[in-house]
């Protein structure tokens, strides 16, 4: 299979934190969402894809090159948590300056953008909403045609109805299946909606990279007397509530016929990212 994003063993250190030999690949015509708690290494995983900072070791390619490769970037729409477009620029001033950057920049493209969001062409960007900030961010991101679409948190602080028209947007990008979108998200509900693939990063390191349905499909969480004996191997990680115990299993199904007297529940993703974070390892 092709992939937009090859990362092997990428590692960077900082005073009191390190990245830790990341690993994982964005398939060619997918959406990989990298969900993580806030300070997980997320935005630093991006931008050391993009190059934006120098990394200490592994191996990333973009698009089949080297990050430092303009060439590479052209191909690449970028939308990080915030609107970086100068307060005082319209959207049609924002055409006039990306057009002259970006040679594939499709105008009728991005003014189809604005129509579909309701954007006024005319209306500075400091007299817009955050959810508008972000919808023109997208357009732009997206107007200069790229095969790759990186979102860092461009979905965070959003009303719901913001985000799902935005969601939309992406699953619409990838449909001829040459286009990719890594989506970084602390919001897994709108990971475990579009999502063909889960990469969960915890304290710097790749917890695991998984296909979306077989996460959604096999994993659960078995609720059972604190006095109940789990054993060790059945389960990835615990944790104690009050008056009971709560155990991620990787085979809810398995996990329920084993243990009857226990309950076992499908798991959303916010559940299994919660119990790597705050569980106990089996």
């Amino acid at each position: 299979m092709e992939h937009s994003i090859f990362v092997r063993d990428l590692t960077k250190r900082f005073p009191g934190f390190t990245l830790d030999r990341v690993s994982f690949q964005v398939p060619k015509g997918r959406i990989v969402g990298f969900i993580g708690e806030n300070g997980a290494g997320k935005s630093t995983t991006i931008r050391l894809i993009l190059n934006e900072l120098k990394k200490d070791g592994g191996t990333v390619e973009l698009l089949g090159r080297d990050p430092a490769d303009p060439a590479a970037r052209t191909d690449v729409g970028v939308v990080f948590d915030a609107c970086n477009f100068p307060e005082v620029f319209t959207p049609r001033d924002v055409e006039k300056v990306l057009s002259g950057v970006y040679p594939a920049w499709d105008g009728e493209a991005y003014r189809g953008y604005l129509k579909r969001f309701d954007l006024p062409e005319k209306k500075r960007v400091k007299a817009l909403s955050k959810g508008m900030k972000m919808k023109l961010a997208i357009s732009a991101a997206l107007a200069h045609k790229p095969k790759l679409l990186i979102l860092d948190e461009a979905t965070a602080g959003l009303d719901p109805v913001v985000r799902d028209e935005i969601l939309d947007l992406l699953l619409d990008f990838i449909q001829d299946e040459e286009h990719s979108v890594f989506f970084s998200s602390h919001i897994t509900s709108d990971i475990q909606k579009i999502a063909d693939y889960v990469v969960l990063i915890h304290q710097g390191r790749i917890v695991f990279e998984e296909e979306k349905d077989a996460l959604l499909d096999n994993y659960g969480v078995l609720r059972c007397a604190r006095s109940t004996a789990v054993e060790p191997e059945d389960y990835i990680v615990r944790r104690e509530t009050g008056v009971s115990a709560e155990y991620l299993v990787r085979d809810r199904a398995a996990a329920g016929r084993k243990y009857p007297k226990a309950v076992a529940d499908a798991a959303s993703l916010e559940d299994i990212m919660l119990f790597y974070i705050k569980g106990e390892a089996s």
